[in-house]
């Protein structure tokens, strides 16, 4: 909740902010890792299976906070709460096991939500969408981490998926002439907001939600 509540106050656009989130996180953790001395050594397809997390999880924090800058937090907030739905269908396909019904059914109650929040809210057109497609990444990345979260240690893997997430996020930025003089002018209540982001609710955040799939399922963390 306070991710939604920082980012709104947060004066960057959605692309540097979370640049800077993965960023500042990044280092955080791999100084953690380091002073931890975890293993970090992984085979070529566990670090491929890494890179694609790492790429849902930037481009899922990019439609959740631009839908946070299009519509509002609390619109945002109650779409993403559709992430169980999606969650409920994807989990049986990942882990190709039968789809469990009374969890389609409490995805079920968070579409009438949306369908009731479509109606109320509108304008907010574009925000909804956003923050759609970022509940069916967010989803899509909590069943990948959850098949890792059993075999691997959740700080490393948060560690390479933040990573890759903001090199895929720079190499966006250089392509397209996004590291302008003014991308790295931040105030100071930005960095504030900005560290607080991205250690609190990042760097810990991003570790605990991917340790806690080691005993439950990404539906119920969904």
């Amino acid at each position: 909740g306070f991710t939604a509540v920082i980012g709104a106050l947060i004066s960057l656009e959605a692309i540097p902010l979370v640049w800077y989130r993965m960023g500042i996180a990044s280092i955080l953790v791999v100084l953690y890792v380091l002073i931890a001395k975890k293993k970090i050594k992984f085979s070529k397809k566990v670090l491929f299976g890494f890179f694609i997390a790492g790429f849902i999880i930037a481009v899922h924090w990019l439609t959740f906070f631009g839908a946070i800058k299009v519509s509002n937090v609390s619109v945002t907030l109650a779409i993403m709460s559709t992430g169980a739905f999606f969650t409920s269908l994807l989990e049986p396909m990942f882990y190709k096991r039968k789809v469990i019904y009374y969890e389609l059914i409490f995805g079920l109650i968070a579409i009438v939500g949306l369908l009731i929040i479509f109606q109320a809210s509108a304008e907010y057109f574009w925000g909804i969408i956003l923050a759609l497609i970022s509940a069916f990444l967010s989803a899509l990345f909590s069943v990948i981490n959850g098949q890792y979260a059993k075999r691997y240690d959740a700080s490393v893997i948060s560690m390479y998926e933040l990573i890759f997430g903001v090199l895929c996020i720079s190499v966006f930025l250089f392509f397209t002439g996004g590291f302008s003089a003014d991308f790295f002018k931040i105030s100071a209540s930005d960095w504030w907001y900005l560290f607080l982001l991205a250690s609190v609710c990042t760097a810990y955040a991003f570790i605990a939600s991917i340790h806690v799939m080691r005993w439950i399922s990404p539906f119920t963390v969904m």
